[in-house]
This record gives C-alpha cells, sequence and structure tokens, in this order.
C-alpha cells in the first residue's frame, strides 16, 4: 500500500509521499514522487498503485514533454497529457495484468503552476484518466491508504493554513497512517512549492528525524484524553458502581 498526500493553502502545495513498497515477501524503497519541468517550469507526481504502471507511464509522459509535442501552459493540460498515457498503457497491459490477477489501478496527484496558471494548482488523477481539481472546501487528497490520516487532517487543515502549519499536519497523518499500516513506512519524500514561485523543493526525512514531533504529539494526545471532560460518563458508570463493579478511573 502507499501514502501520499497532496495539499493545497493559500500559500502553495506540499506533496507527501512515504517509499515502501511491498512485493510478496519483500519490501523495498522507491520514490513515489518525481518532478518534471516544461520548459522552466516544474511540476511534481505522486502515484500508488502498481510500479510496472506508473513506471511505463511517466517514461512515456516524460517522452512528450522532451519532445515539445504538446504545449503545457495550464497545468490540466499536463494532466490530460498523464491521463493518455495512463490510457495507453491500459490499452497495452490492463487485459494481461488482469489475466495474471493484478488491478489496474493506478492514482496519480499532480501539482504546480504553468504559465498561464494564475494560481497554483493540484490535480487527483484516476484510473480511468479523468481527473478532479483539489479545491478550497477541500484543500487535499489522499491516495493510496487514505483512512487514517483524513480524521486528523479534516479538523485542523484550512485553505488559509500557512504551508509550515500543512506540512506539521500531513506529517502526523502520515504518522498515524504509519502506526496503524504496515506497509507503510519512512524515508517520507516532501515536496513543497511556494505560490508564483515556479520553483519545487524536494527533501526526504528519515524516522529519526521526526521522532520528536511524533513522540510528542503522541504524548498530548493520551494527556488530553485523560483531561478531557468526563461529567457526561457519570450516569452509565453509576450503573457499574451500583452492581458493585469495581473500574479504574483514568480522573486524576
Amino acid at each position: 500500500m502507499t501514502f501520499c498526500l497532496g495539499m493545497k493553502v493559500e500559500e502553495g502545495l506540499v506533496g507527501i509521499a512515504d517509499t515502501r513498497i511491498t512485493t510478496g515477501t519483500q519490501r523495498i524503497t522507491a520514490r513515489k514522487v518525481s518532478t518534471h519541468e516544461y520548459g522552466e517550469q516544474p511540476i511534481f507526481v505522486m502515484t500508488s498503485g502498481l510500479r510496472s504502471v506508473r513506471d511505463k507511464a511517466l517514461t512515456y509522459f516524460d517522452e512528450v514533454m522532451e519532445e515539445n509535442d504538446e504545449p503545457f501552459d495550464k497545468l490540466y493540460k499536463a494532466v490530460n497529457s498523464i491521463a493518455r498515457q495512463i490510457r495507453r498503457v491500459a490499452k497495452e497491459d490492463k487485459k494481461a495484468l488482469a489475466e495474471a490477477g493484478l488491478r489496474f489501478n493506478l492514482h496519480a496527484l499532480v501539482g504546480g503552476q504553468l504559465a498561464r496558471d494564475e494560481e497554483h494548482k493540484l490535480y487527483m488523477l484516476y484510473p480511468q484518466g479523468n481527473w478532479v481539481e483539489v479545491s478550497q472546501g477541500s484543500p487535499y487528497y489522499i491516495i493510496g491508504e487514505s483512512g487514517y490520516g483524513k480524521s486528523l487532517l479534516d479538523r485542523v487543515l484550512r485553505y488559509d493554513s500557512p504551508l509550515d502549519l500543512a506540512l506539521k499536519g500531513g506529517c502526523l497523518a502520515f504518522e498515524a497512517t504509519r502506526n496503524s499500516a504496515i506497509d507503510v513506512s519512512y524515508p517520507l519524500d516532501v515536496v513543497l512549492y511556494r505560490r508564483d514561485s515556479h520553483e519545487i523543493v524536494e527533501h526526504r526525512y528519515e524516522q529519526s528525524e521526526t521522532a520528536e514531533m511524533a513522540e510528542w504529539w503522541q504524548r498530548n494526545m493520551e494527556e488530553s484524553l485523560i483531561r478531557a471532560p468526563a461529567d457526561w460518563m457519570g450516569d452509565v458508570l453509576n450503573k457499574l458502581s451500583e452492581k458493585n463493579v469495581v473500574f479504574k478511573t483514568s480522573q486524576p
């Protein structure tokens, strides 16, 4: 499984991707985020799904960019080109994959800002080649293992959140996922894009680099649970007392 998270806030874009790939009994480390340049305009692509499908589709896309066959002055045009390459791979390989019991399940997050884009853009691309744009009302998408980090991001991430807060929240969403999903793990690749900069920066985090934050978060969640209002539990706990059932309380 995979954890890839793309976030769009007013300040810019944040992309976060784990690097674990599980094949049968083997676990390897490989990048799931790549950067591509059209002229001097960079974009990033994060993927989940079969590695072979991903590599083939992006190889085809790189060829399109190198040959300059298609003018990409807006990001959606590049997304459409990636979609065409995904459909091309599906036409070539989907039947054979299905016969081998494998699903054609490539999802992608594509972010950046090309020459005629008025602002930075982020798109989520489906295996069928259709896509949706990330909006202010829902400023993030997760592909891969999406269930564990969503609750945190729904509570803390807004379009007007600072870029650094988005990065922090995204890394904690990854931690929540890593704690519950054994096939998601470090190293963690991060890409950042500041609005109108036309520059993407990349960084790889090892577990030791984010351990202090993860431990702080775990400790404070436990302490917050202990301090949370408990009067509402009185009625049901009193019923235990009436039955002479002894229980341990968490209240100080």
